[in-house]
């Protein structure tokens, strides 16, 4: 069964940090580009951050560059999205998924597998 297993995420104060991580099983991990995407209530899904297959290139969104960091670890079969000083404005549902090619990068609808979403809230 193809599947993507997200962990972390949470309440935490502004400034703080989090670490998310996503767990691949079924599928050849190292194939795949991996990108993290958010949701906020009321708004539509964005794209937050990406990582290359083999973890030798990353991008990002102008909102979180500088701040969020994503890699991966493909012994692992794991991606995870560091997150440092988080703003309340970051507080959303945050979902991995895995893509075959590096284009069009930040397209929801690229996507092929996603992981169920985790909520990160940031309070003030």
């Amino acid at each position: 069964q193809v599947q993507l297993v997200q962990s972390g995420g949470g309440l935490v104060q502004a400034g703080g940090s989090l670490r998310l991580s996503c767990a691949a099983s079924g599928l050849t991990f190292s194939d795949y580009v991996m990108g993290w995407f958010r949701q906020a209530p009321g708004k539509e899904r964005q794209f937050v951050a990406a990582v290359a297959r083999r973890g030798d290139s990353t991008y990002y969104s102008d909102s979180v560059k500088g701040r969020f960091t994503a890699s991966r670890d493909n012994a692992r079969n794991t991606g995870y999205l560091q997150m440092s000083s988080l703003k309340p404005e970051d507080t959303a549902i945050y979902s991995c998924a895995v893509k075959r090619y590096w284009g069009t990068i930040d397209s929801v609808s690229r996507y092929d597998i996603w992981g169920q979403g985790t909520q990160v809230t940031v309070s003030l």
